[in-house]
């Protein structure tokens, strides 16, 4: 597991990215390796406008299981991320799209929505 905790800063998605690739590359697992950076960029961008309170951040975990890669996006802040309509963004049916399972966990305080890769190609079912 790798973690690192990013200040609330939109600027700080693009770090969140370059950490992921660093973190595929040391495992050597990078086959799925942009799916899971713009799942990293999307829940990142999600958690900035939807979860991250003033003076708080978000933390970016992965973790590399046999089966799978799984990164989670933690935040602070109230709410359930939840794909509603199109409108204001995609972020989450893009997260949809190109994992192979997410969802949404409660933590105290806020929420830590999450993804799965599987490098085998077998996807499970949702």
């Amino acid at each position: 597991m790798r973690e690192r905790l990013f200040p609330r800063a939109f600027q700080t998605v693009s770090a969140a990215r370059d950490f992921a690739c660093e973190t595929l590359v040391a495992w050597g697992a990078a086959e799925r390796r942009d799916d899971v950076v713009l799942c990293v960029s999307e829940l990142a961008t999600n958690a900035l406008r939807y979860g991250v309170p003033r003076g708080r951040s978000y933390r970016v975990r992965l973790l590399n299981f046999d089966c799978c890669v799984r990164v989670e996006v933690h935040d602070s802040g109230p709410g359930r991320s939840r794909i509603i309509g199109r409108p204001p963004g995609t972020g989450l049916r893009i997260v949809e799209a190109v994992s192979d399972r997410w969802g949404v966990l409660p933590r105290s305080p806020g929420k830590v929505v999450w993804a799965e890769f599987h490098s085998d190609g077998r996807r499970p079912r949702r």
